[in-house]
């Protein structure tokens, strides 16, 4: 019963650190990335379909991005899409690519990039403090319910704290790895 807590615990604090890690990946560091624009949905055929479901996204250069739709009758929809994002990239159309330079990041704009990397990070620690909650609640009810002793509870909420640690390091590590990344010219 306690190892099955301690496992949902870490592989709920597994799925916050793979999130972060996500969702990091498309903030800019200045360096083309086609995870850039997994955020981007077009307009296709009446419904929101992420881009990289209709176009083939590649990075052939360090400050460029290419969109390349597979139906050429979305090429202006793709266009607009980006226009509309808050990523501030303005495409250039030749009738079968769109390409994106990426333009460097001002300095203002790195430090503000650097408060969202920050953000993303601290809701990260929330939600594995979270599942720290929810496993030692579980802990307590068992406890409770006399289904384990007292001292048997006492060792999962230590287990369950240092596994909480280490995912709070984890995320710490990756955080600050983003806003070195973020604010190197």
């Amino acid at each position: 019963m306690l190892d099955d807590i301690r496992h949902k615990a870490r592989a709920s604090m597994e799925k916050s650190i793979e999130h972060l890690r996500h969702e990091l990946s498309t903030i800019r560091t200045g360096k083309a990335s086609p995870a850039l624009l997994d955020v981007i949905h077009v307009d296709y055929f009446g419904s929101k379909v992420p881009l990289k479901q209709v176009a083939t996204i590649a990075a052939p250069e360090p400050r460029l991005l290419t969109v390349q739709p597979w139906d050429k009758s979305i090429i202006g929809e793709i266009e607009k899409a980006i226009q509309s994002s808050e990523l501030g990239l303005n495409p250039q159309n030749d009738g079968s690519i769109i390409r994106l330079p990426i333009p460097p990041l001002t300095e203002e704009r790195r430090r503000d990039l650097v408060k969202v990397v920050r953000r993303m990070g601290e809701e990260c620690k929330i939600a594995i403090r979270n599942a720290r909650r929810d496993a030692n609640d579980r802990i307590r009810k068992l406890e409770k319910a006399h289904e384990v002793s007292e001292d048997d509870g006492r060792k999962a909420h230590d287990e369950i704290q240092r596994i909480t640690d280490r995912f709070v390091e984890q995320v710490d590590e990756i955080v600050a790895a983003k806003e070195t990344e973020v604010m190197e010219i």
